[in-house]
């Protein structure tokens, strides 16, 4: 079959940019293979206007938090279901020099930090000493509906090709990609952490990160809010909380680890002021990179392959808004974000 595009994955990604070039008209195949834990099935959803300890704005999130809330409106009203709402982050100070920290930053982030009016009105669900602060607003993406309805909706627009990708099968010339018995103008990738290990991209800054998090029933806790303590707990599906996550940068496999899961129900032993069971535990790897800027463009050398890739933990974030302007660049021509084309690494990728 001919089709305009072939885009490898079905993360955060390769959703969106499947759904605007199909909004375009355009002649879209994903290719996925499923798998129960890849790092958008497992991520948290929160959409975050600051970030670190230090609480610094996150990179442009002044364009995209509100991009990423329509695109997420828009994209859940096509498809019946709700995949976003405000969810605002409680951040219990750990130590006194934190709680100093975040009101050193009240009137440089006065757009998004605040004080609550009683810092007494959660000791009724935790233990804190330090108080806490607001982050406001801020977003939760309900991913595992977005996903599974998003491929159901490729399903019946016979979009979608359920089976392990393999450079082996695919011919690629400067004008044409040949896979199997399907041919493109062009192919994508969006295929999250097998983008280490991509013949055309393998060379980009990327970073191998691992996140781990807790599947948590917590009965009493409202849902209204993320709570934030070092660890995240967050409203998740069913009723129940993820609970996270992890950062680790050096590791010898992907698995869920006992060390992580005894050191987070320590910590929620301490934090929470009522009871709790868990119910799952997973692991994935990241597709960060070193720069924490996302890939997106064309191939420097081969015009025929793209990338949407390298969106890290921010991925809920920046994948809507990245999606957008690399369809409007195939389609009409404009300009991808000089600090997120993939053209920034023309001089490795020519090699």
């Amino acid at each position: 079959m001919e089709f305009d595009y072939i885009i490898i994955g079905r993360g955060i990604s390769g959703t969106f940019l499947s759904w605007n070039l199909l909004k375009a008209g355009s002649r879209v195949l994903v290719i996925d293979e499923s798998k129960p834990y890849t790092a958008s099935k497992v991520a948290s959803g929160v959409i975050n206007p600051v970030t670190g300890r230090r609480m610094v704005r996150t990179w442009e999130i002044e364009k995209l938090m509100p991009f990423a809330v329509e695109a997420y409106t828009r994209l859940g009203e096509e498809l019946n279901v709700s995949l976003i709402r405000q969810c605002n982050i409680l951040d219990f100070h750990p130590t006194p020099q934190m709680k100093i920290a975040f009101t050193e930053r009240l009137p440089v982030e006065k757009e998004y930090l605040r004080v609550p009016a009683d810092e007494n009105a959660w000791r009724p669900y935790f233990n804190y000493d330090f108080g806490f602060g607001e982050i406001d607003p801020c977003w939760l993406i309900d991913i595992n509906t977005l996903l599974n309805n998003w491929r159901n909706q490729l399903n019946n627009k016979n979009a979608l090709l359920e089976e392990p990708f393999s450079w082996d099968h695919c011919r690629v010339t400067p004008d044409l990609i040949t896979y199997k018995e399907h041919t493109a103008k062009k192919i994508f990738c969006c295929e999250g952490v097998a983008g280490f290990d991509n013949p055309y991209f393998k060379l980009l800054p990327y970073a191998r990160n691992k996140g781990e998090a807790l599947i948590v029933d917590i009965p009493s806790l409202p849902r209204n809010n993320i709570f934030k303590q070092g660890i995240n707990i967050v409203p998740w599906t069913d009723g129940l909380f993820w609970v996270g996550s992890s950062y680790e940068w050096e590791f010898t496999d992907t698995f869920p680890s006992e060390n992580f899961r005894k050191k987070t129900e320590h910590h929620l032993n301490h934090w929470l002021q009522l009871p709790f069971r868990m119910v799952d535990h997973f692991a994935a790897e990241r597709p960060a990179n070193l720069e924490r800027r996302p890939f997106a463009g064309l191939h420097p050398v081969m015009p025929s392959v793209g990338i949407l890739n390298g969106m890290g933990t921010k991925g809920c974030t920046l994948a809507p808004y990245f999606a957008a302007q690399l369809t409007s660049y195939l389609l009409s021509g404009t300009s991808i974000e000089p600090l997120a084309d993939v053209r920034r690494f023309s001089r490795i990728l020519s090699r």
